[in-house]
């Protein structure tokens, strides 16, 4: 049974400047990093309420061929302003893949990007994810 996404992994030619690129847009440093932060071949951060993780290999290391298009499922991250987040992705080099997409009136909005190194990043307006914090708050 799946219980939380615990690692999602993306890949990039060059794990330095994918790393520089995401610390810019989370306003974090990867905390982690292999074999050194000099010449990383794998970097993680963690981000967000759970403190999630986001992993960047080197392509090379990619069980799929990783030709610089778009690659990868879209797993949504939960975000307050969704107009705003894709703005400072575009902003930041990212691409429009899909814009912002109302599912009925249920409160969930998606949209997504590819960042600069192919991968699909998907951001979210989802209800039942605030739901879940603000149980854990009480």
């Amino acid at each position: 049974m799946l219980r939380g996404m615990a690692t999602v992994s993306f890949y990039a030619d060059d794990v330095k400047a994918a790393r520089d690129w995401y610390a810019g847009f989370l306003g974090v440093e990867a905390y982690f990093a292999l074999p050194s932060q000099e010449e990383p071949a794998y970097v993680e951060f963690r981000i967000g309420d759970f403190q999630a993780e986001l992993g960047i290999i080197n392509a090379k290391f990619a069980p799929h061929k990783v030709d610089g298009g778009p690659a990868g499922a879209i797993l949504n991250w939960h975000v307050d302003d969704l107009e705003g987040t894709l703005a400072r992705l575009v902003e930041l080099g990212a691409t429009v893949n899909e814009g912002i997409v109302d599912h009925g009136d249920s409160g969930f909005r998606t949209a997504s990007v590819v960042d600069p190194f192919g991968n699909l990043l998907g951001i979210m307006n989802n209800p039942h994810y605030l739901e879940i914090v603000e149980s854990t708050r009480s």
